[in-house]
């Protein structure tokens, strides 16, 4: 049963998320985050000593959520375990969390002059080789094709994810085609030019990222 504590934390961490995306951190206040929750000023410093500690607590709590969200859908696709299945899923598990997309593309307006902290939380995430990681391990048990340079890979599958999360940048809306279809798309492509010929091993592609999900997740705890 949760406690009360935990119930308002909750309500703090909710509140920032929504603000900070909406507003910027550098916009947004503990005074403006007290008054979203519902609760007092003091009732945050209760749980945060300071607003670089309540970011902190929205990315680890987003991060957690869109982590859950990716490895469910991976679970629950036959195909989540291929090179095209697993971007797939983490594409349309990223595209549900505005605070992960402003993660993901280093939004500025977003993440603000948290970005310029020494000890900011991303330093400590190793975020640029994790993809790079993945495809040497996909290929290591013939889920993605040996002959394939795994950073030339792994640059490319960077390309189209920031691609698909900042386009609405350089091109109108209404040029744009649905986003699920473009997923969709892109997995396609993925896999016929990444799978080996033997279509791969989607089991061994899913345990692999149990594994590593559940080891990055265990680092945040």
């Amino acid at each position: 049963m949760r406690t009360e504590n935990e119930d308002r934390e909750d309500r703090i961490i909710n509140a920032a998320r929504k603000l900070i995306v909406h507003y910027g951190y550098d916009k947004t206040t503990v005074d403006e985050i007290a008054q979203e929750a519902g609760i007092s000023k003091g009732a945050v410093y209760l749980h945060f000593d300071k607003k670089e500690a309540i970011f902190e607590a929205v990315f680890i709590h987003a991060l957690k959520n869109y982590a859950d969200k990716w490895m469910d859908l991976i679970e629950h696709d036959p195909k989540g375990g291929t090179i095209g299945g697993m971007y797939k899923n983490m594409l349309f598990a990223l595209k549900d969390s505005p605070f992960m997309v402003a993660v993901f593309k280093q939004d500025r307006r977003v993440l603000g002059n948290y970005m310029k902290r020494p000890d900011n939380i991303f330093k400590g995430e190793s975020f640029k080789g994790t993809r790079f990681e993945t495809v040497k391990l996909f290929q290591e048990a013939g889920v993605v094709r040996q002959d394939l340079d795994p950073m030339i890979a792994a640059h490319i599958m960077n390309m189209l994810a920031y691609g698909l999360v900042a386009m609405d940048e350089v091109m109108e809306t209404d040029e744009i085609p649905p986003t699920e279809a473009v997923i969709e798309g892109i997995a396609d492509f993925m896999d016929r030019a990444m799978t080996p010929p033997n279509g791969g091993d989607s089991n061994a592609g899913k345990a692999i990222l149990r594994k590593m999900i559940g080891s990055s997740l265990e680092k945040l705890s």
